[in-house]
């Protein structure tokens, strides 16, 4: 039954990848890819990561990839005039993609081939301890320099992102906190005398 699960859920998985990127409508795209989403989550399930299948679901499905469809949904994009000069760059975009096809599959040899000749082997833990202490003694001990350069890189573009969309508009009234503070009473409050059924004159 397992086995039949996975080659369901694998299958599933790599089609709905493949039709991410073969999809002309950019908004199936994207469902497609909250469809691999889920497909992969499946597998880790079956594998016993129940944490990452739950990390995959709620960030990449809840907010990824949501936040993909509101994009392109948002923006105006004529994908016809983009597709237009799609033919001349082909061999191009062919030739990259077999480049990096096979710098993919160099590294990937090179790795393997290393962690082979110097006895390395993955660490496995008792049935004691849960699933999401291991991922948390591996990712904070063996890979905590890893993980903090990743998040100095996201701080970085994130930093980048809004400096590249700040915009600084001069006919928007802004909130100024000093004024605010240091405005005095009589010049915000005025203190008028007003006879009974005459009401204020300007």
């Amino acid at each position: 039954m397992l086995a039949i699960a996975f080659y369901i859920l694998a299958a599933v998985t790599v089609v709905s990848g493949a039709l991410v990127i073969t999809a002309r409508n950019p908004v199936h795209s994207v469902l497609f890819l909250i469809l691999a989403f889920f497909s992969a989550a499946g597998l880790f399930v079956l594998m016993g990561a129940e944490f990452l299948a739950m990390l995959l679901v709620v960030v990449y499905v809840g907010a990824v990839a949501v936040l993909f469809l509101f994009v392109v949904m948002m923006l105006d994009v004529d994908f016809t005039k983009l597709r237009q000069g799609f033919a001349n760059y082909l061999p191009i975009g062919m030739v990259v993609g077999i480049l990096l096809l096979i710098e993919l599959i160099m590294i990937s040899s090179a790795v393997a081939q290393r962690g082979a000749a110097a006895g390395q082997s993955p660490q496995v833990y008792g049935a004691e301890m849960s699933n999401i202490e291991a991922i948390g003694r591996v990712l904070y001990t063996d890979y905590v320099y890893v993980f903090q350069a990743s998040g100095l890189v996201l701080l970085v573009a994130m930093i980048g992102a809004i400096v590249l969309t700040l915009q600084h508009r001069t006919y928007v009234k802004r909130q100024d906190i000093h004024t605010q503070v240091t405005r005095r009473r009589k010049d915000a409050v005025a203190i008028v005398k007003v006879k009974t059924g005459e009401g204020i004159k300007e």
